[in-house]
């Protein structure tokens, strides 16, 4: 039996040979108290050369893999490989974790870094992505996160001169990020023509923004910003493995086995070559350098660590060494000296002294070894090697004695026998060979019964016998030395042996779990002394167990560090140490062994810290012999608290629900009843399995909790109050200190925990996201502003919050087993302790961990199960009370004495000023002093003791104390039995509270004329309840069966009772007594009915599916009703007392006829008109509505009718407690819903007077007590219902604009593809045609002509270097709102378009932009805080949310400065639809366009997300802060108003009701405003506003536009409210109207833009001035004294823009849109000087050479000719019928081309007049024209064709021109093409999907520009012949440039937008001469 309790004595970890060089790099350093650390296997390690020490580390649960220093020197931080791997930040002189930083990376954590001042650490994981993340890791918080790179990351650094930058490198490339808000924004490193792109391995940063890295060749790359500037070559002749900056300068170190030093500007100092040094060797290659003073510090690949002193540099001191390559299987220890022997893979064999901790020899042998043995006299060393050989050493020099090869496979195991002459040699092929020692090695037998590979040998003392374990885990005998097995058991049985290596055995039965067969045991060595045995495992873990140990699954205790396979383990000759060895580690591990007298000193080896639970199940527990639980807590621990459903799954339920059942709902259904109930009072609290949970508020009410409501309750007056936030059962609650606050925690899939003030009601903060399936405990800190809580996941997880931020501030693993306590420590708010079954733990936070220690029992107990724990009067007391009556006293972790305080559990216990109270299951209440050494006072709680006064009956007397509180004079005690009792400290009691126990009810009946209610219940009990105001039970029965029905008689004197034996009882009304029983059933009553009116039947249901008809008065079953498939469930009388109503579990409404019992058929429609004494039926057409959209996964249980037949309220197993109209007919009725039961409703019933409902919960056994509230009577008060499930069918409303903003669908630019449906191969994938002008270098022929004629001939021609964004036209009206503002007071106005932020100066019209956006801008606000002024937060589109680049994004930014301030990488996949900032500023509301529609709060300064959560499942438009709040705001959207409120992290919200206002629908919603006291106004998609307070709304003003009311606008001075609506004008109306401040009054402003129709998108208020934005994308200035109108922007309406022309000589240029207009736009002046409307789309516009007409083609084929000075047409034509895509007239005026989608161009003679007539077309075009260009001398034009082909045509004869050499010498007027040889470098890599749809050549000649489909504009040198020529590209346009032209002069450049319907002027900047 001893085996059932681990050994008493101890390891301590003493040394650690080895060190991690391979696969890591920069992980040795040293510290500031010149200690060097460094980590090897999962271990880190702290060495002080000086005192020759080691300190060890001990966080991690898996190999170490990378390290980083703090700049202090002082703080180490590290990470793991693993699933689920973590980053330690330890102090490297105490060795303690500071902080943990988790649940972020997987895989493994490749490199750390700190920043300059040590406040934020980078780590990057292992994943596919190679995430990137930034900490502040003092909290444990991560602040951003990226995908790193597609290839793996090898080095990553903070730039330690430039705040929030970093630098990453690794394969094939180098990245560098900048961190503003939460986004890490990388741009690649550019290497140019300056360096090969190749991998880097290290770098560090300097001033200057200079970059040294290391290359795979050895060089170095030097980098300035993001370029390449100058490579080192040959720094190094192979790779850079590490680069250490100091403040000398850099050190570097190469796999050449180099250490090279340079100083501050990397010119190079001096070079180490250690390869050459007297410890060097062939191979060393370096991984790690650390440079300081005088002293540095390598780490090799080898494992080996230096130590160099610079100025004796070839004297290298050998700090460490350790085995390398391979794995490490081979150790032995000497017989008679601590020395141990390893031999390893790497071929070496070691020999290391165990008390100097030093390697004293090392020899290298041929192959590598697997097995070492050293003879007893400690001469011969065996080596047995991986090829089947094995060799024998002399020890004392190395020297070799003899090499023998029997074998072919390796040799694993061999052993000397303990009388020295024989060597066993276990082989992989599954022999032993024997060999003599004296005999030179002479063979003398062999062993070959296994049929496996042999593991393990040991021989007898006396030298005769050898066992051997092999790989099938077979064990046998052999005879020694001849080796013949031995079968006969009984000649084994004396056989003692020398050793103990096997793992299979009687002896170690033990160190196997009991239930499995795994062979993961690599090692055993037993010490017969100690009486210990000792394994190693695959899993790294070191066990102690007791020797032996012959019962399975022995206890232990455990010991980690290596990371994977442990492969060996030995204790030394002495039995001093333990020596471990690490496969994959390469480390050898030396333990001391502390035996258990020692141990008595030994208290400073606490228990070790760690994060993983080192108590495993198997494991540890010291004594396990722990007497039965409890049968209270027994039961407790068997409670599930898992749901099939819980609440958070309906939405999605209903959802898919919805998908199927599309088609049956078309009926307009019944609106939900004007009555609405409150709940009133409720009797119960819930004291079965919860404790501690229930309290004194500040003012002396009680609070505690049943079912789903928290319940304060009025001792004085007898009320109750009820927080009805929860939506299941609560499990806990807990009081702040000051006792005004509580927490509540729920069962859930994500519960959550409540934290609300018990005066108001509110809640202030709500914690989800962290525990599964429910919250079990939670605690406050003594200041109250943190709480810990407790899960009851698996895992039973803790976290502690800083609730009032409702953020995760630690999290850990609490333990295996339930806990039902937490603590936190009042005088140390970073401690806590936990205690539940069988264990209690303490803990501290450590970051974004929590680090726990087991309680240490000692040998004063044993492990109880604790159900309650408190603090004592210093921050090391802690008491525990434990499940078998005793309270434990600690001090730190150490159990210092056991009181025994109650027979049965502690179940609560209570620090008071000075001493404590508890309370247990033996019903009594103890007072003891502070040190629990006296018992002051005990009160029994008896019935004897009951006050007079006292409401209410005791069940029983002393009932199991759950909770106990004191205060206010009283102790407050709570019951297992439901009670709360106030004790008087002079003894009487009072009961105040009670409800059932634990079972189900189900029985409930209302008296027929007096507010009383009869319950009967599992729990055997029979209870009368008063409902006026006394509010307490008035008799209780107990019965012999609990029962399941119950039903008082009409004249109210009798009580039938339905039990669940099958028998049923009849009592007296008023004193319970029996008057007749029955049992004629087995199975349960399940509903008892007396007939209406005297009441002379009984009907008694059955779940044997009969229904028995009773004479009242004579006792006489007279009938049963047969014909139930199935269990009855209702029944119901008519009226005259001849019918009965039936409902079954099958789902069959029967009727059958009194009192015989004969069934009736009754077809459905005589049903209704029926009159029944009572409807309490779920089924049938009457009730058809009450079923929910999810009936299948709920079942209704109850239902009851009010007497006025109006109102049905049903009862359901999600707890719903519903209201109907009755009759509730055709599917899915509308309802009102209310949550205070936690799972089934098994009753509800109404009063006799219908003024009361009265409810029953099954499993939370509470009795509800609800009030009726008439239609009409309403007074305001938080919690009115929800409304029904589906939403309503009615449509929201039609608008044009809404939908085709609800429908846009928006696409990032990196997808977009080509906006002309071009086909063929892209020109640079074409094989290039040789031209025919091959001539010879020297020719007498003339000159090549120009390309290109230009026409500044005489100057010396400027290339352009740069273009500046100078004016851009356009303004997104058309799908975005709200985003016109004011800034300066009305100076400025700020918009967007395309990417670009504008900020437009109202009297000048000069912009200026914010360019940083990378995709489209969605949305647009204004900061109105007076401390943020000028700050704009802009929205983009986006792709997913994986927070790269190309995710959405929010930028805030300075509108003065362009100073970018934060940018927020969000969750919205899609795009931000719509922000807002909050009150004071801070706070950010984003809404996505994700499928959820998320909205997210953010606190923008920091980049931290707040809450967040899916906002609706269709499009919200826009969502606002309340003007005054931080914490209040509204969505709009379609069929969609939510009211929102922040509390802590969790965002709560109400949806708009409608009931108050008559034939109010819920349309969709497209804009809100705020008014004073709660007021809420939004405008509909008909032209009504709504007006709401709070919720719930109150008015509606009518047709406040003819159509959608888009936008609103509160004016924060003055409360006036501005609204745009999309309207025609006239002379009352207008598009725009400003409305006091209740919008009653209100003045209508028209536009005068000479629209059709004006629709508003935007509206602002400034001075005296109202801002309009509107679809036409013009924004308008409205005076509001004189309602004049100013335009300052104006732009297309709809693109794409496709026509673009400059004027020749003018700043003049003319744009042609899809819109049907051709406008004229002025540079110099900034704006558009004309426009004209043509009716149909535009397609191109030019001008002719003079600028003195205009030519326009149209959509329609169709083209025209204006005069300029006139605007006259001066002629039209329209030969083709499809689209225009070119038109051109020639340079000298003569001719006019036009070029169409028909494949054609058309010659027109403009010397002929208007008449137009075609003179000649160009033949056999491929495809359709896109550009055309004429030659300077008018006769030849080149045409670029839809499928890639340029082609050259004869002008006017329109005859191709095939001769090349003719083509290279025509001079082009222009060059518009994209296609021909001279252009072949503007295609880019990236076209597969996408076009460069535009080019224009600069008039100079030399320079050429491009629009492509992603939107960029680019520019090139031209010509530009060479593939993917050098460019500068532009940003700014959404997808598509359609076209783009340089001005005269080639002063600007114009380019004209696709989807952004913007034209963008560019101005040239020009190389200076």
């Amino acid at each position: 039996m001893a085996a059932r309790s681990a050994p008493n004595c101890h390891l301590r970890l003493e040394w650690v040979y080895g060190y991690r060089g391979h696969q890591c790099r920069n992980n040795l350093y040293y510290t500031a108290a010149k200690e060097i650390v460094y980590f090897v296997a999962g271990v880190g390690v702290v060495y002080s050369p000086r005192e020759h020490r080691q300190k060890f580390y001990r966080g991690h649960s898996d190999d170490i893999i990378s390290l980083a220093l703090h700049p202090e020197r002082v703080l180490v931080a590290t990470g793991q490989v693993g699933k689920e791997p973590y980053i330690c930040v330890w102090d490297s002189y105490t060795v303690q974790t500071i902080s943990v930083l988790k649940d972020v990376h997987t895989h493994g954590i490749a490199c750390l870094a700190f920043d300059l001042d040590g406040q934020r650490l980078v780590s990057v994981g292992l994943d596919s992505k190679n995430a990137v993340c930034v900490w502040d890791w003092k909290r444990g918080k991560m602040l951003s996160m990226a995908p790193g790179h597609t290839d793996r990351i090898f080095d990553i650094s903070w730039d330690l001169y430039q705040p929030n930058k970093l630098v990453s490198c690794g394969v094939k490339h180098i990245k560098f990020w900048s961190l503003c808000g939460n986004a890490l924004t990388p741009k690649r490193g550019v290497f140019g023509k300056t360096g090969d792109l190749q991998t880097i391995l290290c770098l560090a940063c300097a001033r200057d923004e200079l970059t040294y890295s290391g290359a795979l060749n050895g060089d170095i790359y030097v980098w300035k910003g993001i370029n390449l500037i100058r490579t080192i070559q040959g720094a190094h002749t192979a790779g850079i493995f590490s680069m250490n900056a100091c403040e000398e300068g850099f050190a570097t170190g190469g796999r050449d086995g180099c250490i090279r030093l340079w100083d501050l500007t990397f010119k190079p100092i001096t070079v180490i070559d250690l390869r050459e040094t007297d410890q060097g060797y062939k191979g060393l290659s370096v991984r790690s350098v650390c440079w300081r003073g005088d002293h540095i510090l390598v780490g090799t690949q080898d494992s080996e660590i230096f130590e160099i002193v610079v100025h004796e540099r070839n004297k290298p001191f050998l700090i460490m060494q350790g085995h390398c390559e391979g794995e490490l299987w081979a150790l032995a220890v000497h017989p008679t000296k601590p020395l141990a022997v390893t031999g390893s893979d790497d071929r070496s064999v070691r020999i290391w002294s165990l008390v100097d901790h030093a390697l004293i020899a090392r020899c290298n042998m041929e192959e590598p070894i697997r097995c070492a043995a050293v003879n007893v006299d400690g001469i011969h060393l065996a080596l047995g090697m991986k090829d089947g050989s094995f060799t024998v050493l002399r020890v004392r020099d190395m020297t070799e004695v003899v090499h023998i090869k029997d074998r072919k496979e390796a040799i694993h195991e061999l052993k000397y026998s303990p009388d020295g002459t024989y060597l066993a040699v276990g082989c992989n092929d599954s022999s032993v060979d024997i060999y003599g020692v004296a005999q030179r090695y002479k063979k003398l037998g062999e062993c070959v019964g296994s049929l496996s590979f042999i593991t393990h040998l040991d021989w007898s003392s006396d030298s005769r016998y050898l066992q051997t374990n092999d790989g099938n885990g077979k064990r046998l005998f052999y005879r020694m030395p001849g080796g013949k097995e031995v079968t006969n058991k009984e000649e084994i049985k004396g056989v003692h042996w020398a050793s103990w290596t096997c793992v299979s055995g009687l002896e170690v039965n033990g160190i196997w779990p009991k239930y499995s067969d795994i062979n993961d045991i690599n090692s055993v060595d037993g010490n017969y002394i100690g009486q210990v045995l000792v394994t190693a495992d695959d899993y790294g873990i070191i066990k102690l167990f007791r020797y032996p140990c012959l019962r399975k699954g022995a206890k232990f205790k455990k010991y980690i560090g290596h990371s994977a396979h442990v492969t060996n383990v030995r204790w030394s000759h002495d039995y001093q140490w333990v020596i471990s060895i690490g496969g994959a580690d390469h480390s050898v591990f030396q333990w001391k062994f502390i035996p258990e007298r020692k141990l008595k000193d030994a208290l400073h080896i606490a228990p070790q810290e760690s994060l993983a639970d080192s108590n495993s199940d198997e494991s540890d527990s010291d004594m396990s012999d722990v007497p039965e639980l409890d049968s209270e807590i027994e039961q407790e621990t068997q409670l599930t608290y898992r749901r099939q459903v819980y609440k958070e799954d309906l939405p999605q339920l209903k959802e898919q629900y919805k998908e199927k059942q599309k088609s049956g709902t078309s009926k307009r259904r019944e609106k939900a009843p004007g009555n609405s109930i409150r709940l009133h009072f409720v009797h119960g609290y819930r004291g079965y399995d919860c404790r501690s949970n229930l309290f004194y508020t500040q003012i002396g009410e009680i609070v505690y909790h049943v079912a789903a409501v928290g319940v304060i309750y009025n001792r004085q007056q007898n009320t109750q109050r009820f927080y009805l936030g929860h939506d299941d059962d609560i499990l806990c609650l807990a009081i702040h200190p000051l006792k005004d606050y509580v927490a509540t925690g729920q069962v859930g899939r994500d519960p959550s925990i409540h934290i609300w003030d018990t005066e108001t009601i509110k809640p202030l903060s709500v914690l989800k996201g962290c525990h599964q399936y429910g919250v079990c405990a939670v605690d406050f800190s003594a200041d109250g502003k943190r709480l810990a809580s407790v899960g009851i996941d698996d895992s039973h997880t803790i976290v502690l919050w800083d609730w009032k931020k409702g953020e995760k501030l630690s999290i850990a693993r609490g333990s295996k087993d339930k806990i039902f306590v937490v603590k936190m420590n009042p005088y140390v708010p970073d401690k806590l302790i936990t205690a539940g079954i069988k264990h209690v733990k303490f803990w501290r936070r450590a970051g974004g961990g929590l680090i726990g220690r087991k309680g240490y029992v000692g040998t004063l107990g044993k492990n109880d199960t604790m159900m309650c724990a408190v603090y004592g009067w210093t921050e090391e007391m802690a008491f525990s009370g434990t499940s078998t009556g005793d309270v434990c006293i600690w001090r730190d972790v150490f159990l210092v004495k056991t009181v025994k305080a109650h027979d049965g559990p502690v179940f609560s216990m209570h620090a008071l000023e000075k001493g404590f109270v508890t309370g247990g299951k033996d019903g009594i209440v103890a007072l003891w002093d502070d040190s629990f050494e006296r018992c002051l006072k005990t009160y029994a709680i008896k019935r004897a003791a009951l006050a007079p006064g006292s409401k209410g009956l005791l069940l029983e007397d002393n009932p199991s104390i759950r909770a106990i509180s004191l205060g206010h004079g009283h102790i407050l005690v709570g019951t297992k039995n439901g009670e709360i009792l106030e004790v008087d400290k002079s003894g009487p009691i009072t009961l105040l509270v009670q409800g059932h126990m634990e079972g189900e009810v189900w029985g409930l009946a209302t008296h027929p004329y007096l507010p009383i209610c009869a319950t009967v219940s599992d729990d055997k009990t029979l209870r009368i309840w008063d409902l006026s105001p006394s509010h307490c039970m008035l008799a209780v029965r107990k019965l012999k069966k609990g029962g399941r029905c119950c039903c008082f008689s009409p004249d109210g004197k009798a009580l039938a009772v339905g039990l669940n034996d099958g028998s049923f009882l009849m009592a007296n009304a008023d004193t319970l007594e029996d008057l007749v029983s029955f049992h004629h059933r087995k199975d349960i009553i399940s509903d008892i009915r007396f007939s209406p009116g005297s009441g002379k039947y009984l009907a008694v249901a059955s779940h044997d599916s009969f229904i028995d008809i009773y004479n009242v008065m004579s006792s006489k079953r007279v009938g049963i009703c047969k014909g139930a498939t199935s269990y009855i469930t209702h029944v119901d009388w008519d009226i005259r007392g001849k019918l009965l109503q039936v409902n079954t579990g099958a789902k069959e409404q029967l009727f059958f006829e009194a009192p015989r019992g004969k069934k009736q058929t009754i077809p459905s429609v005589e049903v209704e008109k029926i009159c029944w004494a009572s409807w309490t039926s779920v089924l049938g057409l009457c009730c058809e509505g009450i079923w929910p959209v999810v009936g299948e996964v709920t079942d209704i249980t109850a239902s009851c009718l009010t007497s006025d037949k109006m109102v049905l309220a049903t009862g359901d197993d999600l707890g719903f407690v519903k209201l109907f109209r009755y009759p509730a007919k055709g599917k899915f009725g509308k309802f009102k819903r209310y949550v205070a039961h936690s799972t089934h409703v098994t009753n509800v019933r109404w009063t006799y007077d219908d003024s009361m409902l009265v409810t029953l919960g099954g499993a939370d056994m509470s009795l509800m007590v609800w009030t009726n509230e008439m239609e009409g009577y309403r007074e305001k008060r938080p919690c009115d219902s929800e409304e029904s499930d589906t939403d309503s069918e009615e449509d929201g409303g039609y608008d044009s604009d809404v939908t085709r903003e609800n429908e846009i669908s928006y696409t990032i630019r990196a997808l977009s593809t080509n906006i002309r449906p071009m086909f063929g191969v892209k020109p640079h994938l074409q094989g290039k045609e040789p031209s025919v002008d091959e001539r010879p270098p020297v020719s007498r022929a003339p000159p090549r002509p120009e390309k290109l004629q230009t026409n500044n001939v005489g100057k010396k021609k400027r290339p352009i270097e740069d273009l500046v964004l100078e004016l851009v036209f356009g303004y997104r009206g058309r799908d975005c709102r709200n985003n016109v503002h004011y800034l300066n007071d009305g100076d400025d106005i700020i918009y967007h378009t395309a990417s670009v932020g504008i900020l437009h100066n109202v009297a000048t019209g000069t912009q200026s932009f914010y360019q940083e956006h990378n995709d489209d801008i969605l949305c647009l606000t204004v900061n109105q805080h007076p401390k943020f002024i000028n700050i704009v937060a802009t929205g983009q589109v986006g792709d997913l949310a994986d927070m790269s680049a190309t995710a959405p994004s929010i930028h805030i930014w300075d509108a003065v400065n362009k100073q970018t301030l934060s940018i927020l990488r969000c969750y919205h996949s899609k795009g931000v639809c719509s922000v807002s900032f909050s009150a004071t500023g801070k706070l950010l509301l984003s809404v996505g366009l994700d499928p959820e529609h998320t909205i997210t709060i953010w606190r923008w300064q920091e980049g931290a997300k707040i809450a967040s959560r899916a906002g609706h499942n269709q499009r919200i438009f826009v969502a606002e802060f309340r003007p005054d709040s931080d914490s209040q705001f509204v969505s709009v959207g379609v069929k969609h108003v939510k009211f929102w409120t922040l509390a802590g992290r969790a965002l709560l919200s109400k949806k708009g009701l409608l009931s108050a206002v008559e034939d109010a629908r819920m349309q969709t919603m497209l804009a809100v405003a705020f008014g004073a006291n709660n007021l809420t106004f939004t405008g509909t998609i008909s032209g009504d506003v709504c007006v709401w307070k709070d919720h719930i709304l109150c008015r509606i003003v009518a047709r406040a536009h003819n159509g959608p009311v888009f936008a609103m606008y509160t004016t924060l001075r003055d409360g006036l409210i501005v609204t745009g609506g999309k309207e025609r004008p006239s002379k009352e109306g207008g598009a725009v109207k400003l409305w006091d401040q209740e919008l009653r009054r209100c003045r209508a402003f028209r536009l005068e833009t000479g629209q059709v129709t004006d629709c508003v998108r935007s509206v602002c208020r400034g001075k005296g001035k109202i801002l309009v934005g509107t679809r036409n994308a013009e924004i308008i200035e409205v005076g509001e004294k004189n309602a004049a109108c100013n335009i300052l922007v104006n732009g297309h309406v709809d693109g794409p823009i496709w026509g673009l022309v400059t004027h020749p000589s003018r700043d003049f240029f003319l744009s042609a849109a899809e819109d049907g207009t051709v406008r004229l736009w002025d540079i110099a002046d900034k704006k558009m000087l004309n426009k004209v409307n043509l009716g149909h789309a535009a397609r191109t516009v030019c001008y002719s050479p003079e600028g003195d007409m205009v030519a326009i083609g149209m959509k329609n084929g169709e083209f025209i000719i204006l005069l300029v000075s006139s605007l006259k047409i001066w002629g039209k034509k329209r030969d083709r019928r499809c689209a225009i895509h070119d038109i051109r007239f020639s340079p000298d005026s003569r001719f006019l081309a036009v070029g169409s989608s028909e494949n054609s161009v058309d010659f027109y003679d403009l010397t002929l007049g208007p008449t137009l007539n075609r003179i000649s077309y160009c033949r056999d075009i491929p495809s359709f024209v896109i550009q055309m260009d004429f030659s300077a001398d008018s006769r030849h034009l080149q045409v670029s064709t839809g499928c890639y082909k340029r082609q050259v045509y004869e002008v006017p004869s329109g005859k191709p021109v095939m001769d090349h050499a003719t083509m290279d010498r025509i001079t082009w007027a222009t060059w518009t093409s994209i296609l021909g040889d001279e252009v072949m470098g503007i295609w880019s890599r990236h076209a597969e999907k996408a076009n460069v749809n535009c080019a224009c050549v600069s008039h100079s000649g030399i320079s050429l520009v491009t629009g492509d489909d992603f939107g960029m504009v680019k520019l090139f040198d031209f010509p530009c012949p060479e593939k993917f020529a050098k460019h500068k590209r532009f940003l700014g346009h959404s997808p598509h440039v359609t076209n783009i032209r340089f001005t005269s002069g080639d002063r600007h450049v114009i380019s004209a937008g696709g989807d952004d319907c913007s034209l963008f002027v560019w101005k040239c900047v020009h190389m200076p001469h």
